[in-house]
Formats: structure tokens, C-alpha cells, sequence
């Protein structure tokens, strides 16, 4: 079914004669119109732009599409206009990707205070680099980068998340706690694979390299629980018992709260680095810049630094 978004982005790209007026005009991005248009010409069959390197040169079939869809599109754009009760200034809208956890412990809470429209998209590092590229999102947090040479992608290092043992508040940390200070870790080992361990199908790369980091081995037994994310983790070991490995900043609050207890770091630090990822045609970098500030002010960073 053809969208009515691919009209308007048809008739923008039409009337200001080039694919970067029309992005302006949409409050969108360059790729994402040409995606629009893109679509369109699948969808009815024909070729709607000659495409030169400075102009948008509508077709036959372009003008008389054009020609009869103005008025019904122009019709539109006034009941929007008319209906709306937001301000005459068409407002951004941002799209932007990470893991859930992140979403949830870091920008959620600020949602209400954005003055731009947002969209958030969650799934795998390699699916959100795939949508940024593509235009689809605007921004991903991330601690993939990708490296190919027709990536349009920018990437810009801003923390590192720590990846550390916790355990819920009702657990039993003395022999452990002994065991560590005395380093121990071979007997510690031994201790914490009889404990009751938490762990997330998506999150079994954190769980392993930390374990292979300290103990030299990836782990030879299974976590009793493997539930859907990390924050079914927190919400299990919150105030109870039980085991779990997870970046640090996502339990800050919970271990500030004693829900959790921090029990070990590790021998050496297990660390990701996260990156700001946007495209290289950046449109929205008030609004980006925006979000930015809400991830320094909530983890607590100072400065930015470029990679």
C-alpha cells in the first residue's frame, strides 16, 4: 500500500529541485527522502526524476503525477494546519537507537522534557549501524563500530561502560568478599559457580568475557536463569538473592539504594567504550547535541572526546 508520506515527499522534492532542499523542507534526512522516493517509483512503475548532480529533473510521468496530486496534498496540509495545536513551526523529529536498558536508565526519564519530537528504536548493534546508514535513525548509542570504507557513519567516544560481578541485597557475601581480598581466585572460582547465577540471552558476551578475563576460562556451567534483558536481571535481583555480570551504570541506582551490592570489579577492568554514532550529513545537531548532554549529565561525564 503506498504511503502518503512518499506524495509529500514527492511533491517537496519536486518543488525545491534538489534531494537536500527536500530534507529541509520535510525536517528529515537526506536519505530518508530518497528512500521515500524510491519507494514511490517501485510502487508506480516508473521513473519520476532524472537525476543530474545539481538538479531533480521531473519526468513526464513526474509532472503529470504531480499535476494530480497537488490539490489533494495541498488540502491536507491545511486540515494539518488547521488541526494541529502545536506551534506554526513544523517540530523536528528525532530517531534514535540502542539497547533497552540504556533507553531505559538514561533517557527515558528526560522524555518529557524534550522539546522535539522523538522516535526510539531498539535491537542489535549491527541492525542499528545498518539503519543509521540507511538513514532510518538519526543517532545509536553503541560499542560496535564499523569500519567499512562506504560507512557514512561518525562515530564519537564519550565513556566506557565497566562490566562488574553484582548481587542481590539478601545474598551471602562474606566467604566471597574473603576470597577476594585474600585473591583467592582459583577457590573463588569454585565458590561462585555453585551460587545463583542471572543472566540475559542477548547479554551472554558480557557474562563470558568477564568470566575468561579473571579466571582465564570461559565459564564451564550454565546461569540457572536466562531471561530477556538486563533489566529483568535488576528487577530479579533486586533485594533478593542471586548472582549476575552487567555493565556498571545500568545498577548505579539500585546499588546506591542497597537493592544491590557491587561485590567485585574484577582482577583487571572488563570495559566497553560507547560511542555517539551519527551520519556524516548530520541534520538535527541541536537536537542531537540535546540528547548528548542528557548522557553526560546522567553518567556523569565531564568532557567528550573525538575519536
Amino acid at each position: 500500500m503506498v504511503s502518503l508520506e512518499w506524495y509529500r515527499t514527492f511533491k517537496e522534492i519536486y518543488e525545491n529541485g534538489t534531494l537536500t532542499k527536500a530534507s529541509v523542507a520535510l525536517y528529515s534526512s537526506q536519505p530518508g527522502v530518497s528512500v521515500h522516493l524510491n519507494a514511490l517509483e517501485a510502487y508506480v512503475g516508473k521513473k519520476l526524476f532524472e537525476r543530474t548532480s545539481r538538479k531533480m529533473i521531473p519526468t513526464e510521468e513526474g509532472k503529470a503525477l504531480y499535476n494530480f496530486i497537488l490539490s489533494s496534498i495541498k488540502q491536507l496540509e491545511k486540515a494539518e494546519q488547521h488541526f494541529k495545536k502545536t506551534s506554526k513551526d513544523m517540530v523536528p523529529s528525532i530517531s534514535i537507537g540502542m539497547c533497552t536498558e540504556t533507553f531505559q536508565t538514561i533517557l527515558e526519564p528526560e522524555i518529557s522534557n524534550l522539546n522535539f519530537n522523538l522516535v526510539a528504536r531498539f535491537g542489535t548493534n549491527q541492525d542499528l549501524i545498518k539503519d543509521l546508514n540507511n538513514g532510518i535513525l538519526d543517532l545509536i548509542i553503541t560499542p560496535k563500530v564499523d569500519n567499512s570504507t562506504n560507512s557514512l557513519v561518525e562515530y564519537e567516544d564519550f565513556t566506557k561502560e565497566n562490566i562488574v560481578l553484582i548481587a542481590g541485597n539478601q545474598s551471602d557475601l562474606e566467604e566471597i568478599n574473603k576470597l577476594i581480598k585474600n585473591k583467592e581466585f582459583s577457590l573463588l572460582e569454585k565458590t561462585l559457580k555453585n551460587k545463583t547465577w542471572y543472566s540475559a540471552s542477548n547479554e551472554m558476551e558480557h557474562f563470558n568475557r568477564f568470566w575468561y578475563e579473571n579466571f582465564n576460562k570461559r565459564p564451564d556451567f550454565k546461569p540457572n536463569y536466562i531471561l530477556p534483558n538486563i533489566g529483568s536481571i535488576i528487577r530479579c535481583v533486586e533485594n533478593n538473592k542471586g548472582f549476575a555480570i552487567v555493565p556498571d551504570f545500568l545498577v548505579n541506582k539500585s546499588i546506591e539504594l542497597n537493592k544491590i551490592n557491587l561485590v567485585w570489579k574484577g582482577k583487571k577492568d572488563v570495559s566497553n567504550t560507547l560511542y555517539f554514532a551519527t551520519r556524516s550529513d548530520l541534520l538535527f545537531k541541536k537536537e542531537i547535541d540535546i540528547i548528548k548532554e542528557v548522557f553526560q549529565r546522567k553518567m556523569n561525564i565531564k568532557t567528550l572526546h573525538n575519536t
